[in-house]
């Protein structure tokens, strides 16, 4: 088997389905599997998925145990030399699995590749490629430097802002929303750390990759649309916790000691800030 695509589905039925029709034309000519996990969905993606895509390897699980977590199920289930994790809010380009193994077939140091992500109104995403999230690149991102400068090394690191968009690039960190993982580099990391529940493990995994002597490539010719955050409207408090707590989680597992006073106590200032913000827009509209 030469690619597993594994789809973490929690309540997006219709946007699931768009999904595995994307990566069905994609896969045309690819020795492949595709197998969807869902995280205890109440909305009949599980049901639909079996019924219109009865070829795709359904997982559904009896609760929601977190994208880390049902990511592993899914890896845990795969036999492809390649392993693609995909969001199901995300449409692919028909070529767009085809040039990303072509790319990783040529380029064995490769563990990793994501895409150029544009939203649905075709801007490009920045998260597609990003730095390493150290204290210093991190305060200029939340800063606002990055807006400022976008051309800079240094004020937009956190998005590699001096590395153009339509270039290929080696990037710290890749995106979750499309991540394709040679095996052999995620036998060297281990799987996902499931401590991370929503946020955070593409930055982590994609940093392990790194560490065990494997480069991420960000490649502009493989092209999707990801809407976004599908899965995370109806509780945006909750999905706020997750965020943040995924950044102390980071922060604890990648940083050195003497950062993490300082880096959790600005991350808890933030995190309540934003809090704030949604409490005060809810108060407001009553």
């Amino acid at each position: 088997m030469e690619l597993s695509v594994i789809i973490v589905s929690y309540n997006v039925r219709d946007y699931l389905r768009q999904a595995l029709k994307s990566v069905f034309e994609a896969a045309q000519e690819i020795r492949h599997e595709i197998i969807v996990v869902d995280n205890h969905s109440s909305d009949g993606s599980a049901e639909m998925a079996e019924k219109e895509f009865p070829s795709a390897r359904i997982i559904a699980s009896d609760v929601n145990e977190g994208f880390s977590a049902a990511c592993n199920r899914g890896i845990n289930a795969s036999s492809g030399e390649y392993i693609l994790i995909l969001n199901p809010d995300t449409f692919m380009h028909p070529d767009a699995l085809a040039k990303a193994l072509l790319f990783m077939n040529s380029h064995p140091e490769a563990g990793a590749a994501g895409a150029k992500m544009t939203d649905g109104n075709g801007r490009f995403l920045p998260e597609s490629k990003r730095g390493f999230p150290s204290p210093l690149t991190s305060l200029f991102k939340f800063a606002g430097m990055g807006r400022l400068f976008p051309r800079s090394a240094l004020f937009n690191g956190y998005y590699l802002g001096s590395m153009p968009a339509e270039e290929i690039c080696r990037a710290d960190i890749l995106t979750g929303a499309f991540m394709m993982i040679r095996r052999k580099a995620l036998e060297k990391t281990g799987l996902f750390d499931t401590r991370y529940f929503l946020y955070g493990e593409d930055i982590d995994m994609s940093w392990r990759i790194r560490k065990a002597g494997y480069y991420n490539y960000y490649l502009p010719d493989v092209q999707i649309i990801h809407y976004k955050g599908r899965s995370t409207m109806t509780d945006r408090e909750g999905s706020l916790k997750h965020f943040y707590g995924a950044m102390k989680i980071f922060a604890a597992s990648h940083l050195k000691r003497g950062w993490l006073l300082p880096v959790n106590a600005c991350v808890t200032l933030l995190e309540k800030k934003a809090l704030a913000r949604i409490r005060l827009g809810r108060f407001i509209k009553k």
